[in-house]
């Protein structure tokens, strides 16, 4: 059944922490130099305090595309999104960065992860798919 496992089998804080672990190990996403100075969406106060929360949002990203084919960047920022504390008046919903998801997506597409999707937005390459399928199966049988 080991063989038989995927993305959808796992936990998702599992399967995100040792993907963003082995984007990392691997050391061909591209990281731009800005992203210790910036933060994840307009309604933060304070950039994120862990040094790698863009191996994270990458895993998360990618995670999603597999789950849910022909997604864009719009849809992803609002999935990545919080709400926005207005002070006095009621919270309100806000986006994420769209920088940094169509960052994300230009650095999965040069790994060969992701690819466009024919009716728009993104989907997961087959070598994608067989690269998260092979991490969930590592996941599943550290969690086991």
């Amino acid at each position: 059944m080991a063989g038989g496992i995927t993305v959808k089998d796992v936990r998702a804080q599992e399967f995100i922490k040792a993907y963003a672990a082995h984007l990392k190990r691997s050391g061909k996403l591209e990281v731009p130099s800005w992203t210790e100075y910036s933060k994840t969406a307009s309604f933060k106060e304070l950039a994120p305090y862990d040094a790698d929360w863009y191996y994270i949002r990458a895993a998360a990203v990618a995670r999603h595309l597999y789950l849910r084919n022909g997604v864009g960047v719009g849809a992803l920022a609002k999935r990545m999104g919080s709400s926005k504390r207005r002070g006095c008046r009621p919270n309100h919903h806000a986006d994420s960065s769209t920088n940094i998801i169509r960052k994300i997506i230009q650095g999965l597409e040069k790994l060969g992860i992701v690819e466009k999707h024919q009716d728009g937005g993104r989907k997961i390459s087959s070598a994608g798919q067989r690269d998260l399928d092979r991490i969930s199966v590592q996941v599943a049988q550290a969690s086991a």
